[in-house]
């Protein structure tokens, strides 16, 4: 399939595109005249642009199978005021544009696979929540509303939307799982605040292949989490991680009120959370290759880990 990949400079992009390549789909990246030069595999096509404004990408975008829109001004930041009009601003122009660009294709089914993120139910505690849940009232949960009010939009000229609503990705080169393990190494893997909020995550392997799920499955549609069956909670990670390492936390716990002053109201990303299932994934049959955070962890750091010891299951303590 012709796919057309938005945000595929970012750490998501990065991986999936070359995963989407290897399996024999024609990817073309949107990059902006801003970002750093990037290699590319040679059958990789690249456009310039800046998808939050309107110009001659939205033609080559029009030529295209399925539009993929991982674009958005990232989340991992102090949110002031001048942040959150970024966070929304760089996600509905976007999205709007791309849905625009869509409306000229011709020929056979469209496809647009639509970023969101869990953060749309809001924080539950220990609820578990599927896709039919309702969303909450938190500004994550908000965000994602709109940005997904966009996206849903397409459907009245007949294009298929998923909407992704993504955990957090573990993978090798970069995102959250990376930011923890310096932490870890320095002996400061320690349970965040109370420790029992709840982590859905998922490895960036099962991401690519969730992808490739979908674009065989084209009878799903709406919402789709795009988490591990088996979340886990906060004190639950970090006990994983310490144990692969071989180190000992300095400190009991790292408070709630450290990360408040630092990140502000960013820092409920880290201390609430969800316990987010991938109910329609399970439903039509998806196999996942990474379910259990330890095997997930022990993939993405064994060129990197201290102990020898296998990691063992931290999930009943």
């Amino acid at each position: 399939m012709k796919i057309f990949l938005v945000g595929g400079t970012g750490f998501i992009g990065r991986y999936l595109y070359r995963a989407l390549a290897r399996q024999g789909h024609e990817i073309t990246l949107l990059v902006r005249p801003t970002s750093p030069t990037i290699q590319v595999e040679r059958d990789v096509r690249i456009v310039m642009g800046d998808p939050s404004l309107r110009g001659d990408w939205q033609h080559h975008c029009a030529g295209h199978e399925a539009v993929i829109n991982l674009a958005g001004t990232s989340i991992f930041q102090r949110w002031t005021g001048r942040t959150k009009k970024a966070l929304f601003e760089s996600r509905i122009r976007s999205t709007e544009n791309i849905v625009e660009a869509m409306r000229n294709m011709q020929g056979s089914r469209m496809h647009l696979f639509n970023a969101s993120g869990v953060g749309y139910y809001g924080y539950r505690k220990d609820t578990m929540v599927s896709e039919e849940e309702p969303p909450g009232d938190t500004f994550l949960a908000r965000l994602a509303q709109s940005w997904e009010a966009i996206a849903l939009s397409a459907k009245k000229f007949g294009i298929r939307v998923v909407l992704c609503r993504f955990g957090i990705v573990l993978g090798r080169q970069g995102g959250a799982f990376q930011r923890i393990l310096p932490f870890v190494k320095l002996h400061f893997g320690a349970p965040w605040g109370s420790g029992r909020q709840w982590f859905s995550w998922i490895h960036e392997m099962d991401v690519a292949e969730i992808f490739s799920f979908l674009l065989d499955h084209e009878s799903i549609s709406g919402p789709v989490n795009f988490t591990s069956p088996k979340p886990v909670t906060n004190r639950q990670m970090v006990t994983t991680l310490n144990r692969a390492f071989g180190k000992k936390p300095l400190i009991p716990t790292i408070p709630g009120w450290a990360f408040r002053s630092i990140l502000g109201e960013f820092s409920n990303v880290f201390l609430e959370g969800q316990r987010a299932i991938p109910g329609v994934l399970r439903e039509n049959g998806f196999v996942f290759q990474f379910p259990i955070f330890e095997d997930a962890a022990e993939d993405l750091i064994r060129p990197q880990v201290i102990s020898k010891k296998p990691l063992g299951s931290a999930l009943d303590m």
